[in-house]
């Protein structure tokens, strides 16, 4: 094989390029959108692009922080937080949540959503949204480097006590994943995909 013509960098010195490529590469990323609720009752929902799944059993979820923003100091002080799936329908008003405001003003409000309650957890979920999780909070987890230098990022990991999913998006008892058209997060200030149908296929595992 030819050697390749490669871009190399060390993150401490710089990248070199226009935009960081980092978060490009690591794409398409889930969407943390995450309502939560304060000790004073104020409620908060932003999106946030470092977000996974982490554990089955049991069923362990989290987003990741970059500075100690309201949604983690809301779930620091009430020990609960929903997550709701962001979707193509949806692609607007999750962006409009992503606005910096006062933690006294309703992201919910501004992007014309409906906060409706949840059943185990005394913060609201997204109505619009198709499948939302309850979750009580694990952990809290300032990051830090390998020399041990903490850094501004903060992970918060919950465990999903509740699940809410419209009925249209199961068939024959299996959660169609593509028939909601979730959106996912790449590179850049506002570069997205879309998961649609036919961008998906199917392998089975070797064991």
């Amino acid at each position: 094989m030819a050697d390749k013509d490669l871009h190399y960098y060390e993150p401490k010195h710089g990248h070199g390029l226009r935009h960081d490529p980092f978060n490009a590469i690591i794409a398409p990323r889930p969407i943390g959108w995450i309502s939560s609720r304060g000790a004073r009752g104020n409620v908060n929902l932003a999106p946030y692009s470092f977000f996974n799944a982490f554990c089955y059993h049991p069923p362990i979820i989290g987003f990741s922080s970059t500075s100690k923003k309201d949604s983690v100091h809301n779930i620091e002080e009430t020990g609960e937080f929903v997550w709701n799936l962001a979707t193509m329908d949806l692609s607007r008003q999750m962006n409009a949540t992503a606005a910096h405001v006062a933690r006294d003003v309703s992201e919910f409000a501004i992007a014309g959503l409906t906060a409706v309650p949840c059943r185990l957890v005394n913060v609201p979920r997204v109505a619009e949204s198709p499948v939302s999780f309850e979750c009580r909070l694990s952990q809290i987890i300032q990051l830090q480097g390998a020399d041990g230098e903490k850094a501004e990022a903060w992970l918060t990991l919950g465990e999903v006590v509740a699940v809410h999913i419209d009925k249209t998006f199961i068939k024959n008892g299996v959660y169609q994943t593509a028939l909601t058209h979730p959106i996912v997060r790449a590179g850049r200030r506002g570069d997205y995909f879309e998961i649609r149908p036919d961008a998906m296929f199917e392998m089975a595992r070797p064991d």
